[in-house]
């Protein structure tokens, strides 16, 4: 079952890709200048999809703080600082019942990521970046250990940009393997997902987590169908976005009867 998910996998980011390369007509790379630093551009890729990493990086001497709201009263914070313009760091704190008139449910620690590009993305190859985030997404789960949305742990993720007149779009596809949880279940991963912007600042996004490292019972959150998610942005002013995302789409937790709805905020800035 497994392997059969992987190959329809593969076979969904193939057709994406020639789709994405037959209407691009004139491809460019997505270089990097230090004197644009925008927060969402060919110069200042993305750096997650909805909850998948991406290969982007920060600029050097750039930071984001990063504010999420979710189900249960839940609110989490993300600080990410760009060291070199391959190397990042971040941490990220928060809990449930923050938005709600009981007492907050904070999470046990504070969380780590960090992440190096390691290939610079150029006209006939993707940017290649390797990394570590602890920091995983939704309620945390005292008895696994976890968060509901596992933290990626160790991952390598490939993107790789398209421009076609205003509209500039890329694709990312990753592996990771995970090492927090006590559910017996640390299978390696696959994510994969794309990003879209349009002339007038508005963009679209898209991601697809398999799950594979969540399905094992009796202690697995997920049913085997991967955790899909979608999201709208909106930039502001080119240092502010916002984006409002619907989570799990396959409805594959087996503790939820609906999709998660989610408010994220970002503001970027350089020192």
């Amino acid at each position: 079952m497994k392997n059969m998910r992987i190959a329809l996998t593969g076979a969904c980011v193939l057709v994406l890709t020639l789709g994405l390369i037959q209407d691009a007509g004139a491809q460019s790379s997505r270089r990097r200048q230090s004197s644009d630093r925008s927060a969402y551009g060919p110069e200042q890729p993305p750096r997650r999809m909805v909850d998948a990493p991406t290969a982007g990086t920060l600029l050097k001497g750039t930071f984001d703080t990063e504010l999420r709201a979710y189900p249960d009263g839940g609110v989490l914070g993300l600080l990410q600082i760009g060291l070199t313009n391959r190397w990042m760091i971040g941490l990220g704190y928060g809990g449930t019942n923050i938005i709600s008139a009981t007492d907050p449910d904070w999470n046990p620690r504070m969380n780590f990521l960090t992440k190096i590009q390691l290939i610079d993305e150029s006209l006939a190859m993707p940017a290649i970046a390797v990394g570590f985030e602890e920091q995983g997404f939704g309620r945390w789960v005292d008895s696994l250990d976890r968060y509901e949305n596992k933290a990626k742990g160790f991952f390598v993720v490939g993107s790789k940009g398209y421009r076609s007149g205003s509209v500039f779009s890329s694709m990312h596809a990753g592996l990771n393997y995970a090492t927090d949880a006590d559910d017996n279940d640390n299978d390696i991963n696959a994510f994969f997902g794309a990003d879209m912007r349009f002339e007038n600042n508005f963009g679209l996004v898209v991601d697809y987590d398999l799950g594979l490292n969540d399905d094992r019972k009796p202690l697995a959150l997920g049913k085997g169908r991967g955790y899909l998610n979608t999201g709208a942005r909106w930039m502001i002013l080119n240092r502010i976005f916002m984006e409002a995302n619907l989570k799990d789409l396959l409805s594959n937790r087996r503790d939820r009867d609906s999709m998660g709805r989610e408010l994220r905020i970002i503001y970027v800035e350089s020192f």
